[in-house]
């Protein structure tokens, strides 16, 4: 390192001209490990026999594979092969089980049939919003449209909320005639689904339109619009009915 001199005749070392800059701390992202560990948390916490499904499997799995290994005198590759067959079968209970926990979480609870109807795949076309809701008791009509037609979900007990079904059908009548409409009610109530299996239920519908012919009956229904006293992402659950809406200006 260079010198120079001060006034008083001493070297003095000379002073770096750029400093270090502290490296800026990235960000931590959640690994998949960290992941599985909270999924499994959560499900244990609303299913405690998850655990012994997932030892099962993964046991069940391994002693397969060393005997396997057994009858062909290669005990080695067999376990390398069913270790990580064993983790998979293990991971894949634990994802069935952990979406079987979710959706006990949300069942009865306002929007939940809107998250459970969420999880279906491409094809279908969900309304976010219920298409009606009553704010007083929260029992809510959701729409999707897919090849089955159109499919009203409600929400809340049969008898309540029929009038609301009632209603959202008759709009429809008008605009769609000729398009099926299928009726399916959330709940653990007689004749009802629960939330769990409404994904299936509405997938196993026979398919009667095209996919032109959803996305034709989509765009028709949305002209129709939703006139809820509902302002536009506001949470209908918590919204209040606009009282000069309803008489009418």
């Amino acid at each position: 390192m260079s010198h120079s001199i001060d006034p008083s005749g001493s070297p003095t070392p000379r002073r770096r001209l750029f400093s270090r800059k502290p490296k800026p701390q990235k960000a931590k992202k959640t690994g998949r490990m960290k992941q599985i560990v909270e999924v499994f948390k959560m499900t244990r916490r609303n299913d405690p026999a998850v655990v012994w499904f997932m030892l099962l499997a993964f046991v069940g799995i391994i002693a397969v594979g060393l005997l396997i290994g057994l009858l062909i005198d290669n005990i080695v590759t067999l376990v390398i092969i069913s270790v990580p067959l064993a983790l998979l079968a293990a991971i894949f209970i634990l994802s069935r089980r952990a979406e079987r926990a979710a959706f006990s979480q949300i069942e009865g609870k306002p929007g939940g049939a809107g998250a459970a109807l969420s999880v279906l795949r491409r094809g279908w076309i969900l309304q976010e919003q219920p298409v009606a809701v009553n704010p007083r008791t929260q029992d809510a009509v959701f729409r999707v449209i897919g090849r089955p037609g159109v499919i009203l979900v409600s929400e809340g007990p049969a008898t309540r909320v029929k009038q609301l079904v009632d209603g959202e059908k008759r709009k429809m009548a008008r605009i769609i005639p000729n398009v099926p409409v299928h009726i399916v009610g959330t709940g653990r109530g007689e004749g009802q689904v629960p939330l769990a299996k409404l994904p299936k239920q509405i997938q196993k519908m026979k398919k009667t339109l095209t996919k032109q012919e959803v996305y034709a009956v989509d765009k028709r229904l949305t002209a129709l619009g939703t006139k809820l006293p509902i302002p536009k992402g506001v949470d209908p659950f918590k919204a209040r009915p606009d009282r000069k809406g309803m008489r009418g200006r």
